[in-house]
């Protein structure tokens, strides 16, 4: 492995020389769906349903988080962890089998270890997101079984920019948190480079919520649990409840600032081009609705309880220079900083056979600390890692496809009192192929192959090797009429991950104490899926229906023992199937009702699945519709959104119900550059969050009982460029 990535650099550069020739204007065409492999190609020409936002559909939903900005999209779910902290959900599947890449190769950071860990690629200064799935996205590996999120920054282009001069910025305001979002970038080109430049930041405060923190659910368990205590504790009793009562209609400890500064250099030529970026972010964020502190404070007696608190109280009003949010909240938060170095190229060979080579290559360096309170430092984590990819565009014996290696060396380690992992080292090299065939008649074909061997090296358990087979088919069939007819199947392996190998200690993050186990197999996967589109003049529908067979399926199970103060869960497996459906469509009425163009869309998706000794898979979504109906005036537009959340009524072992709600948003958008009669692009906007201030709980996240959603937003701010 050692020799792998340079071998893979070596070989990238070896096309270089080609790229120096005089540059050239001429674009390729938008309809691109970057993260899939192989020829151009659009969402519609793919089996699976596959979703790409740009960069005005990216700030209308823009939150704290990815998977809060993709939470209304269909098939996808949020996991919740206040504003600082929330992956995506495809299909149930989320974590290690939900493949966030940026810049299409992996994000190299800590997310996917815990929920309590922020994603590197959240959105504020994205240029593009594509969500993907199906056989293209197995091209990806074992990861990608719930499929491929493709953060794209942009700062290194491919092709020259129509303007030689450009910029955009956005600027936001949120009531509910009384917190700012900004953005800027800037490019310029002189000649064959093209300059990229930009700068975001976030600062949210804790926001507000219509009730209480805990959910009805978990109060009257609590308050069961009381009438068995004896009467010398209802003092005690007493004052918890009055605590319990300090903590509604705001969530404490839910503060999120981040800035990000961005920068590239593309030299674009006319049979390619070769580019480098480098992002840093830091980004400082509480972690409300769990305690950092659980696992110590058991060992407390009352009268020492009781001094902590006033010694917290001392804490609060004590001013440190360098961390004011410290001394705000004084309980659990993360600082983090995370640098990542891209290095892109591509050849435009355009020969018969071989048609287009590209590499790319990162590297980042991450950390973070999650401090127990005003300058009390707890548990670090470290990710260095490095990651390549070359692929080969081709069309051979009728098939226009790619041939690709992939390979990746990273190291993990976790450092502290609450360090659940040790140290692990682990790298990976893979060779993929990915092929397609359309026919005039419009019946298609397209699948791929996947061969890897992942291996890790933990300091204390030892080694572990894995030797991975991924493959996929699908048959399409294109009509006249607009109809599309897709049927894909799917074999997918997946290693085990660090934490599902090697935990063994305090995971406070979800008040587990998490054990792993080093005997652990692969996990194979198997997935039917079938897809129905339909589209003609102003109408788009379509339905997928997949199911997906698990055979030794890992995940989570509590144990009766106790470790430290905390529950023992442990890693184990079993069989366990998934099935699902979405279904989604659009529609623009030729009708102009008060003189506007007015146009409705909406999706409806459901995921259900079992483990093979019957108990429900945990923290699954429920049945949820999203739909908005729009009326666009061409100087000032506006709609009206939906999101309608069934209740979750089969949760996993040791989770409770939760509640469905339903949620309505008001937005509205006035183009005060076509007011204005100027060329420059300045929008003001207006979004009314959650309108009717409903308590919202997700069903995905593991604070569900202990973390509403944040309640009314108004959401005001201007985007403009030029």
């Amino acid at each position: 492995m050692k020799l792998t990535l340079p071998s893979l650099f070596a070989l990238s550069l070896s096309a270089y020389p080609v790229l120096a020739q005089e540059a050239d204007t001429e674009l390729r065409s938008d309809t691109i769906f970057v993260t899939a492999p192989g020829p151009e190609r659009s969402a519609g020409e793919l089996i699976s349903y596959a979703t790409q936002l740009e960069r005005t559909d990216i700030v209308e939903d823009l939150a704290g988080t990815l998977g809060d900005t993709l939470d209304r999209q269909p098939g996808v779910a949020t996991t919740y962890f206040g504003a600082g902290a929330s992956r995506p959900v495809l299909r149930g599947l989320g974590a290690e089998r939900v493949l966030v890449l940026t810049n299409g190769l992996g994000a190299i950071d800590a997310s996917a270890a815990s929920p309590d860990h922020q994603s590197s690629g959240d959105g504020i200064d994205a240029e593009q997101i594509e969500i993907l799935r199906g056989p293209a996205a197995l091209a990806y590996g074992g990861q990608a079984i719930g499929g491929v999120i493709n953060v794209l920054d942009g700062y290194i282009v491919d092709v020259l920019p129509e303007e030689g001069m450009s910029a955009d910025g956005y600027a936001a305001y949120n009531s509910v948190n009384d917190g700012s979002e900004l953005a800027a970038r800037g490019q310029f080109v002189q000649g064959p480079l093209v300059f990229t430049l930009g700068a975001s930041a976030r600062d949210f405060d804790d926001y507000d919520i219509p009730g209480f923190a805990d959910s009805s659910l978990l109060r009257a368990m609590e308050e069961e649990d009381d009438h068995h205590h004896d009467e010398e504790d209802h003092d005690e009793d007493h004052d918890e409840h009055e605590h319990e009562d300090e903590m509604s209609d705001t969530v404490e400890n839910a503060f999120l600032k981040t800035q990000t500064f961005g920068a590239g250099v593309s030299y674009v030529g006319t049979k390619g081009f070769l580019g480098v970026s480098v992002r840093h972010t830091n980004s400082d964020y509480g972690l409300p609705g769990h305690d950092h502190a659980h696992g110590h404070e058991d060992e407390h007696d009352e009268d020492e309880d009781h001094d902590d608190h006033d010694h917290e109280d001392e804490d609060h009003d004590h001013d440190e220079e360098d961390h004011d949010h410290e001394d705000e909240h004084g309980e659990a938060f993360i600082e983090l900083e995370h640098t990542r170095i891209d290095l892109k190229g591509g050849v435009f060979v355009g020969g018969e056979t071989i048609k287009r080579v590209e590499f790319a290559l990162s590297h980042a360096d991450y950390e973070h600390i999650e401090f127990e309170g005003p300058g009390e430092p707890g548990t670090r984590y470290e990710t260095d890692g490095l990651e390549g990819r070359v692929e080969i565009d081709h069309d051979i014996f009728g098939l226009s496809g790619a041939i690709g290696l992939q390979a990746f060396e990273k190291s993990f380690g976790a450092f502290g009192d609450e360090a659940f992992i040790t140290p692990t080292d682990s790298d990976g090299l893979a060779l993929f192929l990915y092929e397609a065939r359309d026919w005039d008649d419009g019946f298609g074909l397209e699948g791929g192959l996947r061969f890897e061997t992942v291996s890790y090296d933990n300091q204390t358990f030892g080694s572990a090797d894995f030797d991975l087979m991924s493959a996929s088919f699908g048959v399409h069939k294109h009509w006249d009429s607009g109809l599309f007819l897709g049927l894909q199947i799917g074999h997918t392996e997946r290693a085990p991950n660090e934490s599902e190998l090697f935990a063994d200690g305090p995971h406070l993050a979800t008040d587990q104490y998490e054990v792993g186990d080093q005997t652990l197999s692969a996990e194979y996967a198997l997935n039917v899926e079938t897809t129905l589109r339909w589209e003609v003049d102003q109408t788009s529908v379509g339905a997928s229906v997949f199911a997906t067979s698990f055979e030794d399926f890992i995940y989570l199970e509590p144990t009766e023992l106790e470790e430290d103060g905390l529950p023992v869960w442990r890693f184990m497996q079993q069989d366990a199937d998934f099935h699902g459906f979405e279904i989604y469509g659009d529609h623009q009425f030729r009708a102009t009702p008060l003189g506007a163009q007015w146009s409705v869309d909406g999706s409806l998706d459901f995921v259900s699945a079992e483990l093979s000794d019957g108990k429900n898979v945990p923290y699954l979504p429920p049945l949820t519709f999203n739909g908005a109906l729009s009326a666009d005036w061409g100087l000032v537009n506006a709609s009206l959104t939906t999101t309608l959340a069934a209740d979750q009524d089969d949760p996993g072992e040791g989770t409770l119900p939760t509640d469905g709600y339903a949620l309505f948003g008001l937005k509205a958008g006035v183009e005060v550059a076509q007011w204005l009669d100027v060329d420059q692009a300045i929008d003001l906007f207006v979004d009314v969050r959650n309108l009717t201030d409903e308590e919202v709980r997700y069903s995905t996240s593991v604070l569900k009982d202990t973390l509403p959603a944040p309640g009314r937003n108004v959401r005001f701010g201007v985007r403009a460029g030029f």
